[in-house]
């Protein structure tokens, strides 16, 4: 009976709807609204249209046509739109985003009609199943405001002629205070596994089948926002949200809620940097970096201490970029102050396992940090008022939507604190720096976006009143990103950076003199990314630098200076790669990295080189021939091929294992014959005499997650074997030496370890608790007596600190009102110490132990702090948030040195330390 019925429904209709298909029409129009369109269509059809206006507001058509059918035209101007339309007898009805369907699928009468919902795609798919042409409108749903409560957003259109089995939903995460874009968040589907990251602009994209669902975002700095969509076709979804004022484990986290179980590549450390503002350092500064060496496998050696060591290696291995500029003192004031602005810096990953395939030059680590995205819909900015240090930082919008610049500047006023200070000594010292960075970006088009990035950063210190040092940063970076397809993208990039110091020595004797030196590279390019299938991801691309160094140049400051001016050769080198990698997931389970990367290295002329005689020891007496080289010959040529391999297996959907093997190389030296990195030690690049530096490391990781990630477990070992790393002989030269390789040592290292980091993200108490056991060993053995150390025996580099414990701690009192902790232990450092005394020729002669045979004492620090934030009202002029801590609260004298001097025959042993008192601190940000 039911048959019959649909059949003498669709027979009266027939002929009157065959008509009205067929019938042509002719009309133009040129940016005329889709109101007033669709009225004009209305009286040229004489049919009656029936839509609600809201839907078409702020749409303008445009487009001629001649002898057209009304569905060609419809379909014509309403492609780009959210609207639906069916052609029914006498009128047109129009629909937002849903389907009215003249077929319907077998089951129809079958089931309850609230199930269509549920079975949208399958009454899709089953057009065809029945004859019938009766209209029926499945459920229309009214696109509104993602934060109204309880509401649902339709996403797309639905399509007769629809094939995909999946639609792709895009959006933009942006902080709904400042309008900014939020890198490195979460957006999920609940109870799906599914879910996508932000990238440094904000951006997400999700594929989903049609249906409904619910898409909520995940950060710990910001209120979780969820929102109930009903997905058509491809679509977009924006959020805005709040920033979390009363969730303190605004402090440093991974990028993805479980991406420490899920991430493929082990050893990768992210860190939030809008969320360590709780964490109490010196000055009340926010460090990105010093905060990092709170993590298991990152240390410093301590207060005053330029440079960091990542897994055993030394300062010189790790590779800091900025933007993809390098950056090769990113410390202020002898490591007591970081380089990076936080209000400006957007993202930092920290590779000290597995590295990328992309990155390449160094042995230990990958420190990549990338500047915000700025505001492109209205100006913003973010500052704080310290007790030495000020820092300001401004978004300011230039096409909305489109451009925008981001600039940062920052600088200390303690030149002016000490010139205040009613001691001769002191008040005649200078201490000093500043840096500043803007980055402009500008989206061109869909597929098209470019950005440029300039930083600077300078310091001036003067400890005694004739000598002045100073140093600086220059970076500058421009990125075109450019989309080919759904599965092609990417990037070229040009990058610059300079280095250098000056010495400036003014006395009343006559050898004034000035010294500077300076390091200069210039990098191209190209990476490409092909999302080949669910299986197979591919990053592949080709780069090129060439450093330009001049390794030192000393001069009289006046005709009466008795010193002599000398310039040490310029240096050249070309260092090449090309490389690729492949995300490879095997199964559900099982993933791997596989990665390749050649490298190739010229060290270029001009130049003049000794050629040694190899059965002497290198020196001035063993030099047998000397090479000459134009400019840009070839002097030397190094390269090799690079693994990097890693892999992850999940035992559980919260618990997995993961181990990497990377074979890494380095071209590069720093030249150092202290304890500790300093701003005037100078970089030396591989050439006819000094070999490049090798890695290989192997590493094995557990990683477990518990009640709903809020608990993170982690426990990483790894073991790395060097060969041709630097060292000195004892006593060397190395300032102003043309011939730098007779005092060096190339000899090989190893370093070895254990990590372990226990993280709470959320609860009114959170934090991590991190440990490191990890050696670093070295041997210089060779079949020359002066060129053998300790008897050609492994012995502890200067940076061998075994055990390393951290506790980083929030405790929220109430919304506006926390407490925070950090303390620090590490095993003391490495040195060597005399053991007796000799008279030689009438001189007094020192005997010294085993290099590194002893340790200063032990390392501890424990740091307070009480965090104020502002009222949360959302309508107010600026958000402020006070910090107030205390900086090594014990008082401990931490040694930073220990030295030795011969004091009327007696050999006695004094050691200098940076902060011997607590320092207080009150630090007051806002941000509008």
């Amino acid at each position: 009976m039911k048959g019959l019925i649909l059949f003498v429904i669709w027979f009266l209709c027939f002929q009157n709807l065959y008509a009205q298909h067929t019938d042509k029409f002719s009309i133009t129009f040129d940016e005329t609204s889709l109101k007033e369109a669709l009225l004009e269509l209305e009286n040229l059809t004489h049919q009656d249209y029936y839509f609600q206006e809201s839907w078409l507001e702020d749409i303008k058509v445009s487009g001629a046509f001649k002898s057209q059918t009304l569905d060609f035209i419809l379909k014509t101007i309403l492609q780009d739109t959210s609207l639906n339309y069916l052609i029914y007898n006498d009128t047109v009805i129009f629909t937002q985003n849903s389907l009215i369907v003249d077929t319907l699928p077998s089951v129809f009468f079958n089931e309850d009609l609230k199930s269509a919902e549920d079975s949208i795609s399958d009454t899709e798919s089953n057009l065809d199943s029945i004859n019938s042409r009766t209209p029926v409108l499945i459920k229309q749903y009214t696109n509104v405001k993602i934060r109204t409560g309880g509401t649902v957003v339709a996403i797309g259109k639905a399509s007769k002629s629809a094939v995909k089995k999946r639609y792709k939903i895009t959006g933009l995460v942006k902080d709904l205070n400042t309008n900014r874009p939020i890198p490195d968040l979460i957006v999920n589907v609940v109870s799906k596994d599914i879910n996508a990251v932000t990238d440094s602009n904000g951006n997400y994209e999700l594929k989903l089948p049609s249906g409904s669902y619910i898409i909520e975002t995940k950060s710990i700095a910001y209120e979780t926002n969820a929102q109930e969509v009903v997905v058509y076709g491809d679509g977009n979804l924006d959020f805005s949200l709040i920033e979390s004022l009363t969730l303190l484990d605004e402090v440093l986290i991974e990028n993805d809620r479980d991406a420490n179980v899920k991430e493929v590549m082990s050893g990768v450390t992210s860190i939030d940097v809008e969320a360590i503002k709780t964490v109490p350092l010196i000055l009340g500064e926010r460090d990105v970096l010093k905060v990092a060496t709170t993590m298991p496998g990152i240390k410093t050696n301590g207060e005053g201490a330029l440079g960091y060591n990542v897994r055993g290696g030394k300062t010189d291995q790790n590779l800091i970029l900025m933007d993809d500029a390098v950056m090769y003192n990113p410390s202020h004031f002898f490591g007591i102050f970081s380089a990076i602005n936080p209000f400006t810096t957007g993202s930092v990953n920290i590779y000290k396992g597995s590295v990328p395939a992309e990155f390449g030059g160094r042995l230990s680590s990958v420190i990549d940090m990338t500047t915000k995205s700025s505001n492109t819909e209205k100006f913003s900015a973010e500052g704080s008022i310290g007790p030495v240090t000020g820092n300001l930082a401004v978004e300011v919008p230039i096409a909305k939507n489109k451009s925008s610049i981001i600039a940062g500047v920052r600088a200390t006023y303690s030149d002016w604190i000490l010139n205040t200070i009613d001691e001769e000594t002191i008040s005649n010292s200078e201490a000093s720096f500043y840096d500043g960075i803007i980055k402009y970006s500008s989206k061109i088009d869909d597929k098209n976006d470019v950005s440029a990035m300039g930083f600077y950063s300078k310091d001036k210190f003067s400890i005694t009143s004739d000598s002045l040092f100073d140093y600086s940063n220059r970076l500058a970076s421009l990125k075109w990103n450019h989309t080919f397809d759904n599965k092609n993208r990417g990037t070229i990039t040009l990058a610059n950076t300079q280095y250098k110091f000056k010495i400036t020595y003014d006395s009343d004797f006559n050898n004034d003199f000035g010294y500077d030196y300076t390091l200069n590279e210039t990098e191209l390019k190209l990476n490409m990314k092909y999302l080949m299938s669910k299986q197979h991801k591919f990053d592949y691309g080709i780069s090129s630098k060439l450093y330009n160094i001049e390794p030192g140049n000393i001069k009289p400051l006046d005709e009466n200076s008795n010193v002599e001016s000398n310039r040490i050769e310029k240096e050249k080198a070309l260092e090449s790669a090309i490389f690729i990698s492949d995300l490879f997931k095997i199964n559900d389970k099982l993933s791997l990295d596989l990665g390749l990367r050649y490298s190739l290295y010229f060290a270029l002329g001009p130049g003049d080189y000794n050629v040694y005689d190899s059965s002497q020891p290198k020196s001035d007496n063993s030099v047998i021939e000397t090479k000459s080289f134009e400019n840009n010959a070839i002097v030397k040529t190094y390269g090799g091929l690079e693994y990097r391999l890693s892999g992850r297996y999940f035992l559980s959907p919260t618990l997995s294992v993961k181990g990497s093997y990377n074979k890494t190389l380095q071209y590069i030296h720093l030249l150092s014959s202290n304890t500790t990195m300093s701003p005037v030690d100078t970089w030396k690049l591989s050439d006819l005499n000094i070999k490049p530096q090798v890695a290989h490391q192997v590493s094995f990781g557990i990683f477990k997650n518990f009640s709903d990630n809020n608990y993170e477990l982690s426990f990483e070992t790894y073991y790395k074997k060097m060969s041709d790393i630097l060292d000195f002989k004892i006593g060397a030269q190395l300032s102003l030496n043309e011939n730098i390789e007779t005092e060096v040592l190339q000899g090989k290292g190893k370093a070895y370890g254990l990590e372990l980091l226990v993280k709470k993200n959320n609860g009114k108490l959170n934090g991590w608790l991190s440990y490191s056991y990890s050696r670093s060993l070295i041997q210089l053995q060779s079949q020359f007596l002066t060129e053998t150390i300790n008897n050609g025996n492994y012995f502890p580099a200067n940076y061998d600190r075994p055990h390393d414990f951290n506790i980083v701690s929030n405790f929220r009192l109430t919304k506006r009102y926390s407490f925070s902790m950090n303390f620090n232990y590490q095993t003391g450092r490495p040195l060597t110490y005399p053991v007796g005394k000799f008279i030689f020729n009438g001189t007094e002669q020192v005997i010294y132990s085993d290099r590194n045979k002893a340790r200063i004492p032990d390392y501890y620090r424990l740091d307070l702090g009480v965090n104020i934030e502002g009222s949360h009202k959302l309508e107010k002029l600026a958000h402020s948030f006070i910090n107030i801590s205390v900086y090594n609260v014990l008082g401990r004298s931490n040694p930073y040195s220990v030295f030795y001097v011969n004091n009327e025959g007696s050999i006695q042993a004094y050691k200098t330390s940076i902060f011997a008192i607590p320092i207080p601190t009150i630090t007051y940000n806002f941000k509008f």
